[in-house]
C-alpha cells in the first residue's frame, strides 16, 4: 500500500504539470483562432468607417476611400479611391474578407466584383436624420457583433444635440459645392447639405429641384441667400474668401456683400455619422451668429 501511494505522489506533480501545459497551449489555440477570425475591413464610406471606429473596431480596417478623413489615422491607411469610382483591384488587393459602405455610392458592378473575389459585402442605407444616423449606426453594429456599444453612441448624439441653438429667424442658406471656378454647383431638395441647413433651423435659399444644378448668376440673385455654406476644402479650391467673391453674382447677393460665408469640413458637415450630434450643434450657432450680423 505504502508503495502505491509513494508512486502516485511521484506521478502526481508530472500529471499536474501536463494538465497545465494543455491549458496553456489550449488557451493560445483559442487566442489564435480569435485573432484568425477577426474581420479585414476596407470601408469605402467615410460615414461607415466613423462607425466602425466609434464601434471599436479601427485595428480591423486596411483600406477606406478618400472620403474616410476622421479620425485621423485612417488618413494613414491604403486609399482605394472615391466611393463612387473606384476599381476593385485596388480593394481586392489588400486581401480583406469584408467590404463595408453606403448603397447609393456602390455601383453594382463593384460589388459584383467584389463577391466574386469571394469577399463579403456589406451595405447600407443612410437616411439623413437623426434617426437615420441612428439606424446605421444600429444596423452597422448588428452586423459585426458589436450591439452592446450602441446606446452610449447614440446618446452621445442625443447629448451633443442639446448643445444645438434655437435660431429666432430663419436664414436663407445657399450651399455651394465647388471644385474650383469651373466647377459649381448648388444644393436642392434631397441633398446631405439641404438636410443639415434644415437639421440646423436655417431654410434652403434654393428650391424647386433635386439634387444639385449648376451655379449661374441668375440662380444666385433669385436665391438672394444670407450667408454661403461651403466645404472647406471647396473655398479653399476658389481661393478663399476673395476668390468666391469674384464668381459672377455673390458679391451682389445679401451673403456676399456681407461677406457671410460658412465653412466646414465636408464629411463632418454632411457625413451623418457619429459626429451628426456635433455638426448641427455647431451650425446652428454659426447661423445664430450671422443673424446677428
Amino acid at each position: 500500500m505504502k508503495s502505491i501511494i509513494k508512486i502516485l505522489f511521484a506521478v502526481l506533480p508530472i500529471l499536474i504539470a501536463s494538465c497545465g501545459g494543455n491549458t496553456q497551449k489550449t488557451t493560445e489555440e483559442q487566442a489564435k483562432t480569435a485573432e484568425a477570425k477577426k474581420e479585414k475591413i476596407v470601408s469605402i464610406s467615410g460615414t461607415t468607417t466613423e462607425i466602425l471606429c466609434a464601434l471599436g473596431l479601427q485595428d480591423q480596417i486596411v483600406g477606406v476611400d478618400v472620403t474616410s478623413t476622421y479620425p485621423e489615422a485612417m488618413q494613414q491607411l491604403p486609399k482605394v479611391g472615391h466611393n463612387r469610382n473606384m476599381s476593385a483591384e485596388a480593394i481586392i488587393a489588400l486581401a480583406p474578407t469584408m467590404v463595408i459602405g453606403v448603397a447609393e455610392n456602390v455601383k453594382p458592378e463593384l460589388v459584383d466584383q467584389l463577391k466574386a473575389a469571394n469577399i463579403r459585402v456589406l451595405l447600407y442605407t443612410l437616411e439623413s436624420s437623426v434617426d437615420g444616423t441612428k439606424n446605421l449606426i444600429t444596423a452597422v453594429a448588428d452586423s459585426l457583433g458589436k450591439a452592446d456599444a450602441v446606446p452610449a453612441i447614440t446618446a452621445a448624439i442625443d447629448a451633443d444635440l442639446k448643445e444645438q441653438v434655437a435660431l429666432t429667424k430663419k436664414t436663407k442658406v445657399l450651399f455651394i459645392y465647388a471644385r474650383g471656378a469651373g466647377a459649381m454647383m448648388v444644393a436642392g431638395e434631397h441633398t446631405y447639405p439641404n438636410a443639415m441647413i434644415k437639421l440646423a433651423g436655417g431654410e434652403n435659399a434654393t428650391g424647386g429641384f433635386e439634387d444639385f444644378k449648376p451655379l449661374t448668376p441668375e440662380s444666385l440673385l433669385d436665391a438672394n441667400p444670407d450667408v454661403i455654406l461651403m466645404f472647406t476644402s471647396g473655398l479653399e479650391s476658389l481661393g478663399g474668401m476673395d476668390g468666391l467673391l469674384k464668381v459672377p453674382g455673390v458679391a451682389m447677393t445679401n451673403a456676399g456683400k456681407k461677406k457671410q460665408v460658412i465653412e466646414m469640413d465636408g464629411q463632418y458637415l454632411t457625413g451623418f455619422g457619429p459626429r451628426l450630434g456635433k455638426a448641427i450643434a455647431e451650425l446652428s450657432k454659426k447661423l445664430d451668429a450671422v443673424n446677428k450680423n
